[in-house]
């Protein structure tokens, strides 16, 4: 073989394989982006939820601790909320959404409460319905600034 074509047929192959590797690199960088990219708008997703959720259930303890007849409509909201994690969250998530929504329940069906049970109640810190639902979205998400809350 003339050794201008085998020089040739080289600086072909290291071509086609230099074009290759950053073929290559270009889509495992782009692949590696939009998977971090969804990461966060599911991340964003389920912030937002997790916050209207706190929002709507916190008006609804403190309004069941005021009355005995809920307004429906404001429970199915609730549900609702619940009902969307279920989609997207884990299940110790879910748990702690339905647990919550079964204590407002309660409250509701249960007498309308006075202030000496409501400093009893602040005393014991069986009060915050949202801690245990607040526990599970704080070991569902990431670390803030790279270190473990308690």
């Amino acid at each position: 073989m003339d050794p201008a074509y085998l020089s040739a047929l080289a600086a072909l192959a290291g071509s086609t394989i230099g074009g290759l590797t950053s073929l290559a690199a270009s889509w495992l960088s782009q692949s590696v982006q939009v998977r971090a990219a969804r990461y966060q708008d599911d991340l964003h997703r389920r912030q937002g939820l997790y916050k209207t959720f706190i929002e709507e259930a916190s008006k609804l303890y403190t309004d069941a601790w005021q009355s005995n007849e809920p307004q429906v409509s404001d429970l199915v909201q609730l549900y609702v909320l619940i009902s969307r994690m279920r989609v997207l969250s884990s299940t110790p998530i879910v748990e702690a959404a339905d647990a919550v929504g079964q204590k407002i329940l309660q409250l509701y069906r249960s007498p309308n409460r006075k202030l000496l049970e409501l400093e009893q109640l602040l005393e014991d810190q069986s009060m915050n319905p949202l801690r245990e639902f607040s526990r599970a979205c704080r070991a569902e998400f990431p670390p803030l600034g790279g270190r473990r809350l308690p």
